[in-house]
């Protein structure tokens, strides 16, 4: 919820980036790309590396990382019946349900949301035949998919089984591709499965990036420890709705997509240590800030409480931060809600001002790109 204020106006998120900065390939090595330091004092933005973070971080400092993985949601395969090529994007999870996958013969399938495309119209009851990534359409296929039925919101409940002695995991592992963002103009590649997951990713079902995350590899994590760095761990699913534009003129009227999250005891523990010592609570990420926030206790400014369910949080200028003191992020997209959220922590003038010198400096914007570390106004 915001705090009282005036309407934040979608038009005030605006800077204007040329297309050629949208990076359509990782930096060469994670800790390489640029950093633009927003100093808490004020002053001009710096420009550094990311490989500098562990001495940009005051020492003692609780750093919170998000640790969802990223699951290969991008499926391409044949319709069984026609031979008609059929898309499908993974959105959010349904569990498991048995299935007649044909005459008497039942199957356990996992189901999920998902957005379809093919040439004709998509109907209930059409099987989709899926093969291996490396070899498409070669030899048998190995997971196959029913489209049960087509949503209210454009999008279909699907479900998914293998003919194989390979686990549905397994085979959508092997079959599916890296959901690359729609703003990146190119197939995925094999350094996809590797570059668009951070190192430390634990649970299963996000169908994008924590893309800050995507900088952090195990070496800058020991130098953090060397500065005495705490590291805790957020689970939050990023979903399609990070790339949901804002269609509305005051942010307000926006419908705020939900995700899953879960913020665990462990992490209310070193964010209660972290206060006791005075040290900043830093998020490695928009979708890390958003589930802290979700988990802050209402009773206990600066506190969490243990949490997991969905969060429809909409952090926009005048926001109550309760947890957040500092944000590791990326460049985000204008007029979006995670630059409402950037602009909530240290200001829209100065971010908006930062996101034009970056422009004339020629930093790398979104989910490939470069990134911003900045801290809350006092």
């Amino acid at each position: 919820m915001r705090g009282r204020g005036p309407i934040m106006r979608v038009d005030a998120l605006h800077y204007d980036l040329p297309p050629e900065l949208i990076a359509q390939q990782p930096a060469p090595s994670r800790e390489q790309a640029r950093l633009m330091l927003l100093s808490p004092e004020g002053g001009e933005p710096r420009h550094r590396r990311v490989s500098e973070l562990p001495e940009l971080l005051p020492p003692g400092s609780l750093v919170v990382v998000n640790d969802t993985r990223v699951i290969p949601a991008r499926l391409s395969g044949r319709k069984r019946a026609t031979g008609g090529r059929v898309e499908f994007l993974l959105v959010q999870s349904l569990g498991e349900q048995q299935i007649e996958v044909c005459p008497g013969e039942l199957r356990t399938a996992a189901t999920w949301r998902a957005l379809g495309r093919a040439t004709k119209p998509l109907r209930a009851g059409v099987d989709v035949d899926v093969w291996r990534r490396e070899s498409p359409e070669q030899g048998s296929p190995m997971l196959v998919v029913r489209l049960l039925e087509r949503l209210g919101d454009g999008t279909f409940t699907i479900a998914l089984w293998t003919d194989t002695h390979h686990s549905v995991d397994q085979a959508l592992r092997a079959c599916g591709h890296v959901p690359l963002p729609p703003y990146i103009r190119r197939p995925d590649g094999p350094e996809d499965v590797e570059r668009y997951q951070t190192v430390y990713a634990r649970h299963d079902g996000a169908v994008a990036a924590p893309t800050a995350g995507l900088h952090l590899t195990e070496a800058l994590i020991a130098r953090l420890a060397a500065r005495r760095c705490q590291i805790a761990r957020v689970t939050l699913h990023v979903g399609l709705g990070t790339f949901q534009p804002v269609t509305v003129d005051d942010l307000d009227r926006h419908p705020m997509h939900a995700e899953r999250y879960v913020v665990g005891q462990a992490t209310v523990d070193a964010v209660a240590s972290a206060r006791a010592e005075g040290a900043h609570v830093v998020a490695i990420g928009t979708t890390t800030a958003r589930a802290l926030e979700s988990a802050a206790d209402p009773g206990r400014v600066g506190q969490l409480r243990p949490s997991e369910g969905e969060t429809r949080l909409l952090i926009q200028p005048g926001h109550p931060w309760r947890v957040v003191d500092g944000l590791f992020t990326n460049f985000h997209l204008p007029g979006s809600t995670l630059l409402a959220m950037v602009g909530a922590l240290a200001g829209v003038d100065r971010v908006l001002a930062a996101y034009r010198l970056a422009v004339r400096e020629q930093y790398r914007f979104f989910s490939y790109g470069d990134a911003m570390l900045l801290w809350r106004r006092p």
